[in-house]
C-alpha cells in the first residue's frame, strides 16, 4: 500500500512539474534558436523575426551587449525616415518572409561560444541557392546568459554578417575629427 502510494505521488509531483519546466524556455543556443523561429513560423511564417531587433528592449534580450552597442551607434546614424545598414529581416534572411519549416542544427558550442545553423524552409520556392536557407548564430555568454553575437547568411549565394555590415555602416558614417 505504501509503495502505490509513493508511487502515485511521484506520478503527481512530476505533472505539476512539468508545465512549469515547459513554459520556461532553454537558455541553451538551440533553445532560444527553436522559441524564436518557432514565433517566426506560426501562422503563414509571414511575421518575420524583425521581434529579436525591433526595439533596443528586444536587441538587450536577444543581442550580446557589444551587437547591441553596435546596433544602437547604426540607428544614433541614421537619418530620421531612413533604414540604415539592415534593410532587411536577417532572421529569415529576406525582404518578405516566408517561413513554413525551419531545423536548429548546434554547429559547435563550448562553455562560452557557440554556433547554431537554422535551415529555413518556405511556402514558395523561390531562392536559387540553397545557401540562402541556412542562417547561422553566433552565439557568447554575456552576464551568464546565451546571447547572439553575429548573424551570417548569403544572398544569392554571397555571404553577409550583421556585425561586418553595422561596423561597415559606422565607418562609412565616422565624423572626421577636427584638429
Amino acid at each position: 500500500m505504501i509503495d502505490r502510494r509513493l508511487l502515485l505521488l511521484s506520478l503527481a509531483s512530476m505533472l505539476a512539474i512539468s508545465p512549469l519546466h515547459a513554459q520556461t524556455p532553454a537558455n541553451d543556443p538551440v533553445g532560444i534558436m527553436t522559441a524564436i523561429y518557432t514565433r517566426v513560423a506560426k501562422g503563414k511564417g509571414e511575421d518575420g523575426g524583425n521581434f529579436v531587433i525591433e526595439t533596443k528592449a528586444a536587441r538587450a534580450k536577444y543581442l550580446s551587449k557589444s551587437l547591441a552597442a553596435q546596433w544602437a551607434t547604426m540607428d544614433a546614424r541614421t537619418p530620421k525616415g531612413e533604414v540604415g545598414a539592415v534593410d532587411f529581416d536577417p532572421i529569415t534572411n529576406s525582404q518578405d518572409p516566408d517561413v513554413a519549416s525551419f531545423k536548429v542544427t548546434p554547429e559547435r558550442q563550448d562553455a562560452d561560444k557557440a554556433t547554431i545553423a537554422v535551415t529555413i524552409a518556405g511556402h514558395r520556392d523561390d531562392r536559387k541557392e540553397q545557401a540562402d536557407n541556412v542562417i547561422r548564430y553566433d552565439f557568447v555568454r554575456d552576464a551568464g546568459q546565451w546571447k547572439i553575437d553575429d548573424i551570417r547568411g548569403a544572398i544569392d549565394g554571397k555571404p553577409w554578417s550583421i556585425r561586418e555590415m553595422l561596423a561597415e555602416f559606422i565607418k562609412l558614417t565616422d565624423k572626421p575629427k577636427r584638429r
